[in-house]
């Protein structure tokens, strides 16, 4: 009953929101993507990896159902194809489902939410991993989603979203932007952070209660 009145809400919140249409093209270029298993770091979640061909055209709305507010996520598969391929796999499997937001941070350098890390900041993946689509221009203005990672092709399931800046090297693959619901990420912001420092839990769980997504 719960997931079904979260997605009803999810489902009025796509209603209410203007969604960027996309051209008809004959043609869907795909880019093959390799999603290595990691069994030294086995899926937190039941979980397959995506198929190995993904969508470069189109895009695709992800709405969050947090206990903060709804954030809506518009993707752009032409930056970085596998990672918003694998964002909507999971979110189709229910991955980040019933899940907590574990880290945010909020100082001059860096000012992001970061989730998808099913056990604990940086802990509890899908069970593969990924290359980075980067190109070396990327910035992170306030609203952009991006993969998190521990190191160059560690991918997973780990993301994050700028709440105000990040000055950060562009080695994160960004994939989308929030479209809908910086005030829910402003009131994240403003309980604050677990021991008043400026990197860590925040003081308040932060949990994705569902998450649907709407493919264009």
């Amino acid at each position: 009953m719960r997931r079904f009145v979260l997605v009803l809400a999810l489902i009025a919140t796509a209603l209410a929101t203007p969604v960027a249409s996309a051209d008809p093209a004959p043609t869907k270029p795909v880019k093959h993507c390799d999603f290595i298993p990691t069994p030294e770091n086995p899926a937190a979640k039941p979980v397959k990896p995506p198929r190995p061909a993904a969508s470069t055209r189109g895009g695709g709305t992800v709405f969050l159902a947090t206990n903060y507010g709804v954030v809506v996520i518009e993707l752009d598969r032409s930056v970085a194809a596998c990672a918003a391929h694998n964002f909507v796999h999971l979110v189709r499997h229910a991955f980040y489902d019933d899940t907590r937001c574990f880290r945010l941070t909020n100082s001059a350098r860096l000012g992001v939410l970061q989730c998808g890390d099913i056990y604990r900041a940086e802990e509890g993946g899908p069970g593969y991993r990924f290359a980075d689509e980067v190109t070396g221009a990327e910035t992170y203005p306030r609203g952009t989603v991006a993969m998190g990672n521990q190191g160059p092709g560690t991918n997973g399931s780990e993301f994050f979203i700028v709440h105000s800046h990040a000055n950060i090297r562009p080695v994160y693959s960004v994939f989308g932007r929030v479209v809908h619901g910086m005030d829910t990420l402003d009131r994240i912001v403003a309980a604050g952070i677990a021991g008043d420092v400026q990197d860590g839990a925040p003081k308040h769980p932060v949990r994705i209660g569902c998450a649907i997504t709407l493919v264009h």
